[in-house]
């Protein structure tokens, strides 16, 4: 990287942030309470307040939010007569998984051929250091040239809309000029990228009922409505033979203009066995950016292990729909529940329940902060030019931030490039990532501060 004073001063920073990064990935902040102690989650808030006061911030606050876990608040003054730019993290995670998986203990910091392995490093306790580097080497070099507000969520990972609740009953509270999402990643490692779009989600749970309780296979198997064999259909019913998400009603033929994903990148990226085939149909960034998708979370039987010969009486499952760019949740929500109910066998009894959802996201690329992003990225980044992709993924927070705040600029970055491996066992951040992203959100706000004096 060339150097510049906030590049330096961010290179010398990197020691600190990764023994920060060390403390927070400790905590165990999964906001399950069912899996995860509440306590935990709590101190890792409270790690987050702390580390707000340190540097300055004003009206530092633990928001209860609806969803029972807690979000934390801080503002930064500027200069008089500044914009305003929102900084957005979370430091909920996603639970380990399989332990047994991990190379290194899931809440353990771990450096292991030049990253840093543990749960939340890159999604999104990393992002929240990102934006402490950046506000230290501001501070260090002339001072932080906007005011600064920044929100830690603590339950995004969930999806349960406890912060987007929050916000709508206190309007006034996130807005800001410019709204900087750290919950986003590169699309290759080294390769500057702000992401444009999100998909939509919803987490539905469905049960299904056929008997008053389990029978005899052998006695009864062959007549008795099976409430396994009925869940099964329903779920294949989502799919069709190439494995496309067929939700009846619901448009799937979307295209994706723009940066393509190559096939064998992706075959790569998502470690698909050998021979295996891709699902769907069209380009990788038709499926995954463009077009909706069902996957099947979970599923409520008995494990193999311990089973009886018995025709089962009652079985569930969670699935989530992404829901693509363009397309209102809250109507394919519907159109979910109407195939479900319509492709449910033998007249079952279906009890469908809507555990969370977000609509999806489409940013203004042509925003005056999306220029000083890109000279910003740039810099950052000698020799590559910024990139503008889309992401399967949801944060339904965006739109309650749109909706809000109109005016509002909104730019995607973050440390969930594809080796960082969120979601799955092993999750690690680059630190050279970590550090040239630092030095990007830097220099942004410096270049967009800049721009609006202009």
């Amino acid at each position: 990287m060339s150097q510049n004073p906030i590049a330096e001063t961010i290179a010398s920073l990197m020691p600190r942030a990764k023994q920060e990064l060390t403390e927070l990935v400790a905590f165990q902040s999964v906001a399950d309470w069912a899996q995860f102690p509440q306590s935990e989650s709590e101190a890792a808030a409270n790690w987050v307040a702390d580390a707000l006061r340190a540097e300055g911030f004003q009206d530092v606050a633990l928001l209860d939010t609806p969803d029972g876990t807690q979000s934390v608040y801080g503002f930064l003054p500027g200069p008089e007569g500044a914009p305003t730019v929102l900084l957005y993290a979370h430091y909920d995670v996603q639970p380990p998984l399989d332990d047994d998986a991990w190379i290194s203990p899931a809440f353990e910091l771990t450096e292991r051929d030049g990253r840093w392995y543990g749960r939340g490093a890159a999604d999104c306790k990393g992002g929240f250091i990102m934006h402490l580097l950046a506000l230290r080497a501001l501070k260090a070099n002339g001072g932080v040239p906007v005011s600064v507000k920044v929100i830690v969520e603590g339950s995004e990972e969930q999806g349960t809309g406890g912060l987007q609740q929050y916000a709508e009953a206190h309007p006034k509270l996130l807005a800001a000029d410019t709204i900087v999402i750290g919950d986003a990643g590169n699309f290759r490692l080294g390769l500057p990228t702000v992401t444009a779009t999100l998909r939509g989600m919803c987490l539905l749970k469905l049960k299904i009922d056929t008997l008053g309780g389990n029978l005899h296979s052998g006695v009864f198997g062959g007549a008795a409505p099976d409430a396994l064999a009925a869940l099964i259909r329903v779920l294949d019913s989502l799919r069709a033979a190439d494995g496309s998400t067929t939700v009846d009603g619901l448009a799937s033929d979307a295209v994706w203009e723009g940066l393509q994903y190559p096939e064998a990148d992706f075959r790569s990226d998502a470690k698909v066995l050998d021979g295996v085939e891709l699902i769907g149909e069209g380009t990788i960034a038709d499926r995954l950016w463009a077009r909706p998708a069902v996957t099947v979370l979970g599923i409520d039987c008995p494990p193999v292990v311990g089973a009886t010969p018995s025709v089962h009486a009652s079985a569930g499952a969670l699935i989530s729909l992404r829901v693509p760019p363009g397309v209102d949740t809250g109507q394919a929500v519907k159109l979910l529940q109407a195939h479900l109910e319509a492709h449910t066998p033998w007249k079952a009894r279906l009890e469908l329940e809507v555990v969370g959802q977000g609509q999806p996201f489409r940013a203004d690329t042509d925003s005056p902060a999306y220029a000083s992003m890109r000279t910003a990225l740039e810099a950052a980044y000698p020799g590559q030019e910024m990139q503008i992709t889309g992401m399967g993924g949801s944060i339904p927070l965006c739109n309650t931030l749109t909706s809000l705040y109109p005016q509002a600029e909104m730019l995607l970055i973050g440390l969930s490039e594809p080796e960082a491996q969120i979601h799955a066992v092993n999750e690690s951040v680059s630190p050279e990532e970590l550090e040239r992203l630092s030095v990007a959100e830097a220099l942004f706000l410096v270049g967009y501060a800049e721009s609006k004096r202009a």
